[in-house]
């Protein structure tokens, strides 16, 4: 059975990641990208679908785990009966290479260290041909099958069954370096990694990147991890935002709620490019916005909502029958059917992302402001159309208020970029086009009744969503109609002390089953509290969401409250970014409307 999925902690190199438990098994490794076939898949059945465990033999041993200060360097620390030790796990940042270190390092007193290799490729498809290659000053054991290859130094592996076995023992100050090194199986097998100047340059290229965090608020532990899982989603060469680096993580335990969430969805990656904007990081903008003129390219009309790490368009959804699912919930999926949905909002994240680039001062504006004009023409030649919404609903299309309130936002900031920055385009239509939006929302968009804002048009349902209505400016926080919304959203979204995305027994989605509550939206709500005059509950719901992070501080997509285990695709982008911005609400500075320049 896999662990649960707060028991992981997260190495990354910026191109791929993989998952670490804290009994010291390594159950999720993709290579040579986060969207790459499985090399160790345990995660998402049991050691039969790939794992690679290390720890004492004494199985009394006591375990604690950190991060090595502002990296992604994992320091496991076993006490024994015989001594004390530490295994440092990385995922070196060393260019082209893909190299997964654990260096044991004896403490006091020695200990005996177990390690079980099971290598399947291809999402444990492939049961790979393996051969010894080293000598006994230098063991290492090759795995090879179709296009991948894995070699494993370090310690002497012999064969149990279909995986492998060895034995190291450590005393206090020594240390021994275990290497898995993978590489395409047609190239030569790589020259072993440099253990010590990998484990140096990664510590400082982490702790570069964080000493440039600019943030003077509260919750400054909680900003910065978030901040690099942030950067560590990120790709390093392609400049794209993964979501986050698994696949097929339940919603609900045990169900078919499973997405996966190894690409790049325009919505999540220009909130992520907004947050690492407003916190001093042009340098990931500009990557990004690169990334997406590249992914736009074309007929506007052919924009999709999601794409591949390097903007690939084919992520056509399919069963993966060889992983039998997290503690059995199936299918497991790779590919995302919702990469061919309408989801009416994304332009208006896309256009206030740039508009935050914009004010950052970062060069080159109108090389991307024609982009940007096209895309204000395709949201006005799907203005009456209705979509799947940001939760991208499998069930009827609707006219979702908080999709219409983005189309706002995006005919607002061209607006704004003509009439603030000097840049061309047909103003007058866009403001004709963005007061309409308004009308028609304050007309059809609340109820007639409550007087909050409603989740789609003839609906009396709310949805989490609403609250980005007034971190956009559609509204203020201080708003009736949003402080409704607030209360209803209190009264029936948040039966747990968290919020729900939206009521799942209303059959909005179309999905069988339900899901628990969704972290970002709880997020929102500290933010919306903030800005709207309750502080002291704000605080206090900010605790409470703040106390789902695991013992490395990574939040999941979801949480339930009932058994208090994370659920849902991990580490989550979106929701580490909704931490960020409600932190920066409690100390005055919530709303996306105007974004801070960095001085």
């Amino acid at each position: 059975m896999s662990h649960a999925i707060e028991d992981y902690a997260i190495l990354s190199n910026c191109r791929t990641a993989a998952l670490v438990s804290r009994d010291g098994s390594v159950d999720w490794f993709c290579a040579p990208r986060f969207d790459s076939a499985s090399v160790f898949g345990a995660l998402l059945g049991d050691t039969e679908q790939g794992s690679w465990h290390l720890r004492p033999r004494d199985r009394t041993a006591r375990v604690t785990r950190r991060y090595d200060g502002d990296t992604f360097v994992l320091v496991t620390r076993w006490e024994t009966a015989s001594g004390i030790a530490e295994v440092h796990d990385v995922l070196p940042m060393d260019g082209g290479r893909v190299d997964l270190v654990r260096r044991i390092i004896g403490v006091s007193g020695e200990v005996e260290f177990t390690t079980h290799l099971r290598v399947r490729f291809d999402y444990a498809r492939a049961l790979p041909w393996m051969r010894q290659i080293g000598d006994e000053t230098g063991p290492a054991l090759l795995a090879a099958a179709g296009p991948d290859a894995l070699v494993v130094r370090g310690v002497q592996l012999g064969p149990h069954g279909h995986a492998h076995r060895g034995r190291v023992t450590v005393a206090a100050g020594a240390h021994v370096d275990l290497v898995a090194t993978w590489f395409p199986s047609y190239a030569p097998v790589p020259e072993p990694c440099d253990v010590d100047a990998a484990l140096a340059e990664t510590r400082a290229w982490w702790m570069d990147w964080a000493a440039d965090i600019d943030h003077s608020g509260p919750r400054r532990e909680e900003v910065v991890r978030s901040l690099l899982v942030l950067r560590a989603l990120t790709h390093e060469e392609t400049g794209g935002i993964v979501a986050a680096v698994t696949t097929s993580l339940p919603e609900q335990f045990g169900g078919a709620r499973n997405w996966d969430y190894r690409y790049v969805w325009l919505r999540d990656a220009a909130l992520t490019l907004e947050i690492l904007v407003s916190h001093g990081f042009l340098g990931v903008a500009e990557r990004w916005r690169q990334w997406l003129l590249r992914a736009l390219a074309g007929d506007p009309a052919q924009m999709q909502i999601m794409y591949g790490i390097a903007g690939e368009r084919d992520l056509d959804e399919r069963v993966i029958r060889s992983l039998p699912g997290y503690q059995g919930a199936a299918p497991v999926r790779i590919g995302n059917g919702a990469v061919g949905q309408y989801q009416a909002d994304v332009v208006g994240e896309v256009m206030v992302a740039l508009e935050a680039s914009r004010i950052a001062g970062l060069p080159g504006d109108s090389f991307s402001w024609s982009l940007q004009r096209v895309l204000l023409e395709g949201v006005e030649g799907n203005i009456e159309r209705a979509d799947n919404g940001i939760w991208e609903i499998r069930g009827d299309l609707q006219m979702f208020t908080q999709s219409r309130a983005m189309m706002w936002a995006a005919f607002d900031r061209g607006v704004r970029a003509a009439e603030e920055f000097g840049l061309d385009g047909p103003v007058e239509r866009w403001r004709m086009l963005r007061d309409r939006l308004r009308d028609e929302i304050d007309t059809r968009g609340v109820d007639p009744e409550g007087g909050y804002f409603t989740q789609h048009y003839g609906s009396r349902e709310v949805d989490a969503s609403l609250l980005l209505l007034a971190q956009v400016g559609f509204c203020g926080y201080d708003d009736p109609r949003m402080l409704a919304t607030v209360a209803e959203i209190e009264r029936t979204l948040m039966t747990t002390g968290l919020v729900a995305r939206y009521r799942t027994e209303s059959g909005i989605d179309g999905l069988a089953g339900a899901e628990h509550p969704f972290l970002a939206c709880t997020f929102w709500l500290v933010e919306q509290l903030a800005c709207s005059g309750r502080p002291a509950d704000a605080h206090a719901l900010m605790d409470r969401v703040c106390a789902t992070r695991n013992d490395v501080g990574l939040l999941s997509e979801e949480y339930d409250v009932a058994n208090a285990r994370q659920a849902g695709n991990t580490p989550q982008a979106l929701s580490h970014l909704a931490l960020v911005r409600a932190a920066d609400a409690l100390g005055g500075h919530g709303g996306r409307a105007a974004h801070r320049r960095r001085v």
